[in-house]
């Protein structure tokens, strides 16, 4: 009885998603601060920028940064904790999108205010919860030559977010750049990898928020943070609905506001894969739908409370890469704080007051992480015998010249500047039009996508080392495909043979010199090399 007992416990624990995995609640709660510290700065930047923009004076900025903050919140706890329908159910923090900066700032400039700025936030996000699933059915187009192209270009995209964090944050400053700021920041840099090093689980996995409250505590003792302002927005303060007017609608904004929808679907599609393939979860079309309408209902809520369209932060991603807690409940925990943070201007004030320096050192690592994992998955890729390097170099580069030269798209169309400014937005773009090209449309049509699958003339052999990566993304299955036991099945109801890597050069090897020309060729040379 006590072994019958045992055996379906042991089962659920087996099929356990990693990112169910269930921490004591102030251990949660601490790893989530560490998230809400690590978007802060780019969640009240958005409203920051629009505030300015529209004329705002500070207490009308501070109803936006509350109100974004309070948002975001209840943002991340949809995506995060899910609800049947909503939310991916992955460890994604959720806030405001730099994606529709630039069109929001053209949209005040037309002189009708924010309120039409809400008005084609509300309209283009209800249409992009119903094209949303639609969206989500393209996710066999982002295979690892796509997906690691993206993950890289945000890591590298970030890195001038974290330079900038370095330098003092506000480059009107005197002491913008100046030598303290950046060492601030490289001591900041410093603790981290120090902390990093200790064996104690605990404070290596909080070594980002440690470094902070270390590198805040000690710019306060030198007078280089300023507290003096945490009181001046009160203590509480509820969100006010519509506190700038009620939305007003116009048909061109609308428009131009759903081309950053479409945008914003690239982003959080590629962020989605990309903590998938962090947590190594499953990560499928439903989930990626799920996901992609709890961004539209949020986004679409966010206008009735003064805040802007919403998707995942990709730092947050490299936060859950470098800690490796992959529990989308501690994410869930940061959710309710920014909430709180939102509804108590008083907490706000205290972490807006975290010297950007110091956030920049941190910033540098988390960065850098999300460029490294990016590189990890480019590294499972297959270049021989195909143009993935083509795919991956020109992808590259276009994710990275709107980084290098913002002013790139200026004289052409708008519209063009509004989808290819944002680096990952390009980058996602060109990747997923070659991989088309090259891997689907290419040679007589056929489909030659690089799932990881070894396609030559008749026979089809899979890497060992990619199978439960094929398992986990049945979207990137080959079609008529099916998971059986395990195993992959393909259409005729035969299993894919599975190789080694070793075996697979030799494959590779012998179809070169067409020594391997059917699938008794391919059987032929596997059996050679398991002799």
């Amino acid at each position: 009885m006590s072994a019958s007992n045992q055996a379906p416990r042991k089962n659920r624990a087996e099929t356990t998603r990693p990112e169910d995995e269930r921490l004591p609640v102030g251990t949660s709660f601490a790893y989530g601060l560490q998230h809400v510290l690590t978007m802060y700065g780019g969640i009240i930047a958005v409203p920051l920028i629009i505030g300015k923009a529209a004329g705002l004076d500070g207490g009308g900025i501070s109803v936006l940064i509350a109100s974004c903050l309070f948002i975001g919140g209840l943002a991340t706890i949809l995506q995060s904790f899910g609800v049947p329908f909503f939310g991916s159910q992955l460890p994604l923090v959720q806030g405001v999108s730099f994606a529709g900066v630039a069109t929001m700032t053209s949209i005040l400039a037309g002189g009708d205010g924010l309120p039409e700025v809400f008005g084609a936030v509300l309209v283009a996000s209800v249409i992009g919860l119903i094209v949303a699933p639609g969206f989500a059915l393209i996710v066999k187009f982002f295979p690892p030559v796509v997906t690691g192209t993206v993950i890289t270009t945000i890591g590298l995209s970030l890195m001038p977010v974290a330079a900038g964090w370095a330098m003092g944050g506000n480059s009107e400053a005197p002491d913008y750049g100046s030598a303290r700021n950046i060492l601030i920041a490289v001591g900041t840099l410093a603790i981290v990898l120090v902390l990093s090093r200790i064996p104690v689980a605990m404070v290596s996995r909080l070594s980002i928020l440690l470094a902070i409250v270390i590198g805040t505590i000690v710019c306060a003792i030198f007078g280089w943070a300023d507290f003096s302002q945490v009181l001046d927005r009160g203590i509480f303060a509820f969100p006010e609905p519509f506190a700038f007017g009620m939305p007003t609608f116009s048909a061109a904004a609308i428009v131009s506001m759903f081309i950053v929808i479409i945008v914003t679907f690239a982003e959080t599609t590629a962020d989605i894969i990309a903590v998938g393939e962090i947590v190594k979860t499953k990560v499928d079309s439903k989930r990626i739908a799920s996901g992609l309408r709890a961004d539209m209902l949020s986004s679409a809520v966010s206008p009735i409370f003064n805040s802007f369209t919403q998707s995942a932060f990709a730092q947050n991603v490299g936060l859950v890469a470098i800690t490796g807690v992959k529990s989308r409940f501690v994410v869930t925990a940061g959710g309710v704080i920014l909430v709180v943070l939102g509804l108590l201007p008083v907490m706000g004030g205290v972490v807006a007051a975290v010297p950007s320096p110091v956030l920049g050192g941190a910033g540098i690592v988390l960065f850098g992480t999300v460029a490294a994992s990016g590189i990890r998955t480019l590294s499972k890729v297959e270049y021989e015998g195909n143009l993935n390097m083509i795919i991956v170099a020109v992808s590259l580069a276009f994710g990275i010249i709107p980084v290098v030269e913002p002013d790139f798209y200026n004289s052409f169309p708008s519209w063009v500047g509004i989808i290819l400014h944002s680096g990952i937005s390009s980058a996602t773009l060109m990747a997923v039009l070659l991989n088309l090209v090259f891997n689907h449309i290419g040679a007589g049509g056929k489909d030659r996508t690089d799932r990881s699958v070894f396609v030559a003339g008749t026979g089809r052999v899979i890497r060992r080392d990619e199978l439960e990566r094929l398992i986990n993304h049945e979207a990137l299955l080959a079609e008529g495909d099916t998971v059986k036991d395990g195993k992959i099945v393909d259409c005729n109801g035969e299993e894919v043979p599975v190789v080694t890597e070793d075996q697979h050069e030799k494959i590779v090897e012998a179809i070169n010199k067409g020594e391997a020309k059917t699938p008794d060729d391919v059987r032929r040379v596997i059996k050679e090399t398991e002799d």
